[in-house]
């Protein structure tokens, strides 16, 4: 066993030091372990190969703060691996919250009908047809606050933008996304508390 994990010690230095190598080969070690820890947390296969390579993906982006735990990097991806499939599970509630806030043509009939199917796909169009309407920039404005719930200040500094901008920003993304939405419906739109974006 010890011989193991000082071999991987020494994987993890060597990969450190830009050896793709080395990392491929605790990508083979471990991406069983993690796709296996992922599939339990979620129980869908194709979503556990997404949160197994956003684990990976976080090993490496975060490779200078990676904690080896008894001469293995194992439980930090298990961690991140749990934290990724949480972090997916509250993604799609918000999403889930959107596109309920979404204004929809025929109210009545929609709320008798389960969102899966043909109304599911209605949504889903709603929503990309209203983002498209965008600018990449507001697009991942509207992410940030919308989506991955960051305030507004924090997504301003992601994005390089004063507080003051990226409201204004956010304000008229939120109306483009009606305006978009508008122009497939009737029925008159509400304003969207969800896509408000106002915490500070």
């Amino acid at each position: 066993m010890g011989n193991v994990q000082s071999d991987e010690a020494g994987l993890w230095n060597r990969s450190l030091d830009g050896e793709g190598e080395a990392f491929r080969v605790l990508y083979c070690r471990h991406r069983d372990r993690v796709f296996r820890h992922a599939y339990r947390l979620c129980g869908d296969r194709h979503e556990a190969e997404d949160i197994m390579a956003t684990a990976f993906l976080e090993l490496w982006r975060r490779r200078a703060k990676v904690r080896i735990v008894e001469g293995s990097i194992l439980p930090w991806l298990l961690v991140t691996t749990t934290n990724a499939a949480r972090n997916r599970r509250r993604s799609a509630l918000r999403y889930r919250r959107l596109l309920d806030s979404l204004p929809r043509a025929d109210e009545t009939a929609r709320a008798t009908q389960d969102l899966s199917g043909a109304a599911q796909d209605v949504l889903d169009q709603d929503v990309a047809r209203a983002l498209n309407a965008l600018s990449a920039e507001d697009v991942h404005l509207v992410s940030l606050v919308v989506f991955e719930e960051y305030p507004i200040a924090a997504a301003a500094a992601v994005l390089n933008l004063t507080p003051g901008a990226a409201k204004t920003r956010m304000h008229r993304a939120r109306q483009r996304m009606k305006k978009a939405i508008q122009g497939t419906q009737s029925a008159p739109i509400s304003a969207s508390p969800v896509l408000e974006g106002e915490r500070s």
